[in-house]
Protein backbone atom coordinates (compact mmCIF):
# COMPACT_ATOMS: atom_id res chain seq x y z
CA UNK A 1 0.00 0.00 0.00
CA UNK A 2 1.36 3.56 -0.85
CA UNK A 3 1.82 6.14 2.03
CA UNK A 4 -0.17 7.93 0.16
CA UNK A 5 -3.79 5.93 1.04
CA UNK A 6 -2.89 6.59 4.70
CA UNK A 7 -3.34 10.19 4.87
CA UNK A 8 -5.77 11.25 7.42
CA UNK A 9 -5.47 14.95 6.78
CA UNK A 10 -4.12 17.31 4.10
CA UNK A 11 -4.13 20.99 2.60
CA UNK A 12 -1.55 23.23 1.02
CA UNK A 13 0.46 23.39 4.15
CA UNK A 14 0.47 19.77 6.18
CA UNK A 15 -0.43 16.47 5.82
CA UNK A 16 -0.70 13.85 8.44
CA UNK A 17 -0.82 10.14 7.71
CA UNK A 18 -2.07 6.75 9.60
CA UNK A 19 1.95 5.56 10.31
CA UNK A 20 1.75 1.82 10.05
CA UNK A 21 3.99 0.12 12.81
CA UNK A 22 7.33 -1.75 11.89
CA UNK A 23 7.83 1.24 9.31
CA UNK A 24 10.76 3.38 10.76
CA UNK A 25 10.18 7.82 10.18
CA UNK A 26 13.85 7.80 9.43
CA UNK A 27 16.05 5.59 6.84
CA UNK A 28 17.87 3.51 9.12
CA UNK A 29 21.73 2.34 8.64
CA UNK A 30 20.69 -0.78 7.19
CA UNK A 31 18.79 0.70 4.64
CA UNK A 32 15.25 -0.70 4.73
CA UNK A 33 12.04 0.89 4.27
CA UNK A 34 11.41 4.13 6.26
CA UNK A 35 8.66 7.02 5.81
CA UNK A 36 11.96 9.11 4.85
CA UNK A 37 12.84 6.42 1.55
CA UNK A 38 9.13 6.89 0.90
CA UNK A 39 8.51 10.02 1.02
CA UNK A 40 7.95 10.41 -3.08
CA UNK A 41 4.88 9.13 -2.25
CA UNK A 42 3.57 12.03 -0.34
CA UNK A 43 4.42 15.03 -2.09
CA UNK A 44 0.87 14.74 -3.49
CA UNK A 45 0.95 17.28 -6.27
CA UNK A 46 3.93 19.42 -5.07
CA UNK A 47 7.18 19.39 -6.51
CA UNK A 48 8.20 19.39 -2.93
CA UNK A 49 8.41 16.36 -0.34
CA UNK A 50 6.86 16.62 2.50
CA UNK A 51 9.11 17.13 5.73
CA UNK A 52 8.35 14.90 9.17
CA UNK A 53 8.03 17.21 11.67
CA UNK A 54 8.30 15.05 14.69
CA UNK A 55 9.14 10.78 15.43
CA UNK A 56 7.66 8.00 16.00
CA UNK A 57 8.99 4.52 17.25
CA UNK A 58 9.48 2.00 14.53
CA UNK A 59 6.78 0.13 15.88
CA UNK A 60 4.45 2.30 17.16
CA UNK A 61 1.55 3.48 14.65
CA UNK A 62 -0.89 6.06 14.36
CA UNK A 63 -0.51 10.00 13.15
CA UNK A 64 2.71 11.74 11.74
CA UNK A 65 2.39 15.29 10.99
CA UNK A 66 4.45 16.54 7.59
CA UNK A 67 5.12 20.27 6.78
CA UNK A 68 4.12 20.86 2.92
CA UNK A 69 7.05 23.99 2.62
CA UNK A 70 9.48 25.82 4.30
CA UNK A 71 7.13 28.74 5.67
CA UNK A 72 5.21 25.95 7.36
CA UNK A 73 7.97 23.72 8.59
CA UNK A 74 8.97 27.19 10.80
CA UNK A 75 5.43 27.92 12.27
CA UNK A 76 4.75 23.98 12.64
CA UNK A 77 8.12 24.11 14.77
CA UNK A 78 7.42 26.88 16.88
CA UNK A 79 4.31 25.30 17.90
CA UNK A 80 5.56 22.09 19.13
CA UNK A 81 8.47 24.48 21.05
CA UNK A 82 5.75 26.47 22.30
CA UNK A 83 4.23 23.28 23.90
CA UNK A 84 0.65 23.73 21.57
CA UNK A 85 0.97 20.50 19.31
CA UNK A 86 -1.76 17.91 21.10
CA UNK A 87 -0.75 14.42 21.36
CA UNK A 88 -2.84 11.59 22.54
CA UNK A 89 -1.75 7.55 22.41
CA UNK A 90 -2.97 4.72 23.57
CA UNK A 91 -1.18 1.76 25.28
CA UNK A 92 -2.33 -1.92 26.68
CA UNK A 93 0.56 -2.31 29.76
CA UNK A 94 1.17 -5.02 31.67
CA UNK A 95 -0.60 -4.78 34.79
CA UNK A 96 -4.18 -3.61 36.33
CA UNK A 97 -3.81 0.08 37.43
CA UNK A 98 -5.86 0.66 40.54
CA UNK A 99 -5.70 4.80 39.89
CA UNK A 100 -7.69 6.22 37.36
CA UNK A 101 -5.62 8.78 36.38
CA UNK A 102 -2.47 10.71 36.92
CA UNK A 103 1.11 12.28 35.80
CA UNK A 104 4.19 10.76 35.18
CA UNK A 105 6.83 13.03 35.93
CA UNK A 106 10.42 11.20 35.70
CA UNK A 107 13.14 13.44 34.54
CA UNK A 108 15.23 10.82 31.45
CA UNK A 109 18.29 10.75 30.29
CA UNK A 110 19.82 8.24 26.91
CA UNK A 111 22.16 6.07 28.84
CA UNK A 112 24.49 3.44 26.53
CA UNK A 113 26.35 0.04 27.48
CA UNK A 114 28.31 -2.09 25.15
CA UNK A 115 26.02 -5.19 26.07
CA UNK A 116 22.79 -3.36 25.62
CA UNK A 117 23.30 -0.83 23.18
CA UNK A 118 21.19 2.87 24.19
CA UNK A 119 18.08 3.06 25.64
CA UNK A 120 16.59 5.69 28.02
CA UNK A 121 16.81 6.02 31.73
CA UNK A 122 14.93 7.96 34.69
CA UNK A 123 18.26 10.14 36.08
CA UNK A 124 17.33 12.92 37.99
CA UNK A 125 19.62 14.85 35.97
CA UNK A 126 18.10 14.04 32.56
CA UNK A 127 15.59 16.02 30.87
CA UNK A 128 12.07 17.46 32.34
CA UNK A 129 9.56 14.20 31.08
CA UNK A 130 5.65 14.41 31.80
CA UNK A 131 3.22 12.55 30.56
CA UNK A 132 -0.80 12.63 31.85
CA UNK A 133 -2.62 9.65 31.58
CA UNK A 134 -6.07 7.54 32.30
CA UNK A 135 -7.51 4.50 32.07
CA UNK A 136 -9.93 3.45 29.93
CA UNK A 137 -10.46 -0.03 30.94
CA UNK A 138 -8.69 -3.16 32.34
CA UNK A 139 -8.94 -6.87 31.45
CA UNK A 140 -6.96 -10.34 31.68
CA UNK A 141 -4.12 -8.49 33.93
CA UNK A 142 -3.72 -5.12 31.65
CA UNK A 143 -4.65 -2.16 31.35
CA UNK A 144 -5.85 -0.14 28.31
CA UNK A 145 -4.87 3.50 29.40
CA UNK A 146 -4.80 7.16 27.12
CA UNK A 147 -1.60 8.67 27.42
CA UNK A 148 -0.84 12.46 26.58
CA UNK A 149 2.31 13.74 26.53
CA UNK A 150 3.27 17.14 27.67
CA UNK A 151 6.85 17.18 26.58
CA UNK A 152 8.51 15.06 23.94
CA UNK A 153 11.56 13.16 24.77
CA UNK A 154 13.08 10.24 22.96
CA UNK A 155 10.59 6.73 24.39
CA UNK A 156 9.11 9.11 26.79
CA UNK A 157 5.68 6.68 27.20
CA UNK A 158 7.55 3.53 27.15
CA UNK A 159 9.97 4.27 29.74
CA UNK A 160 7.20 6.32 32.07
CA UNK A 161 4.89 3.32 31.65
CA UNK A 162 7.50 1.01 32.73
CA UNK A 163 8.60 3.22 35.62
CA UNK A 164 5.78 5.55 36.23
CA UNK A 165 2.98 3.14 35.93
CA UNK A 166 5.29 0.25 37.45
CA UNK A 167 3.06 -1.26 34.23
CA UNK A 168 5.32 -1.96 30.71
CA UNK A 169 3.70 -1.35 27.22
CA UNK A 170 2.47 -4.87 26.49
CA UNK A 171 5.47 -6.47 23.27
CA UNK A 172 7.90 -3.35 24.09
CA UNK A 173 11.21 -5.29 23.65
CA UNK A 174 13.14 -2.62 25.74
CA UNK A 175 11.81 -1.58 28.53
CA UNK A 176 10.02 -4.81 29.85
CA UNK A 177 6.94 -6.08 28.11
CA UNK A 178 7.38 -8.21 25.61
CA UNK A 179 7.53 -10.96 27.94
CA UNK A 180 3.93 -10.18 28.76
CA UNK A 181 2.18 -10.88 25.74
CA UNK A 182 -1.25 -10.08 24.59
CA UNK A 183 -3.14 -12.00 26.89
CA UNK A 184 -6.55 -13.63 25.40
CA UNK A 185 -7.26 -9.99 24.22
CA UNK A 186 -5.18 -9.70 21.05
CA UNK A 187 -3.86 -12.19 18.25
CA UNK A 188 -0.16 -13.62 19.46
CA UNK A 189 3.08 -11.76 18.11
CA UNK A 190 0.76 -8.22 17.43
CA UNK A 191 3.81 -6.55 18.52
CA UNK A 192 4.08 -3.52 20.65
CA UNK A 193 0.59 -1.55 21.80
CA UNK A 194 1.68 1.74 21.42
CA UNK A 195 -0.41 3.86 18.77
CA UNK A 196 -0.93 7.79 17.98
CA UNK A 197 -4.20 8.02 18.57
CA UNK A 198 -5.20 11.61 17.85
CA UNK A 199 -3.08 14.88 17.06
CA UNK A 200 -4.15 18.28 17.44
CA UNK A 201 -2.19 21.21 16.06
CA UNK A 202 -3.73 24.64 16.19
CA UNK A 203 -2.54 27.18 13.37
CA UNK A 204 -4.11 30.45 13.38
CA UNK A 205 -5.48 31.91 11.34
CA UNK A 206 -5.96 28.69 9.73
CA UNK A 207 -8.52 25.98 10.95
CA UNK A 208 -6.88 24.08 13.48
CA UNK A 209 -5.77 20.42 12.19
CA UNK A 210 -7.45 17.83 14.71
CA UNK A 211 -7.57 14.19 13.37
CA UNK A 212 -7.42 10.47 15.22
CA UNK A 213 -6.15 7.48 13.44
CA UNK A 214 -8.61 4.67 13.50
CA UNK A 215 -7.45 1.83 16.29
CA UNK A 216 -5.33 -1.42 14.67
CA UNK A 217 -6.36 -4.14 14.53
CA UNK A 218 -3.41 -5.43 16.65
CA UNK A 219 -4.99 -4.38 19.30
CA UNK A 220 -7.46 -6.81 19.43
CA UNK A 221 -10.80 -6.92 21.48
CA UNK A 222 -9.28 -3.50 23.48
CA UNK A 223 -11.09 -2.01 20.24
CA UNK A 224 -14.28 -2.45 22.00
CA UNK A 225 -13.28 -0.47 24.78
CA UNK A 226 -13.58 3.02 22.74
Amino acid sequence: MSLSDRIIFIDAEAMVIDKPAGLPVDRPRNGAPSVESRIDELKAGFKRPPVAMHRLDQDTSGCLLLARNPKAVKRIQASFEAGEVRKSYLAVVAGELAEAEGLIDLPLAKVSSARDGWRMAVDEGGKPSRTRWRRIAVAEGQSLVEMRPETGRTHQLRIHAARGLMAPIVGDPVYGGASAGGGAMVEPGAGMLLHAWRLAVPREPREEIDVTASVPERFGRWRDFL
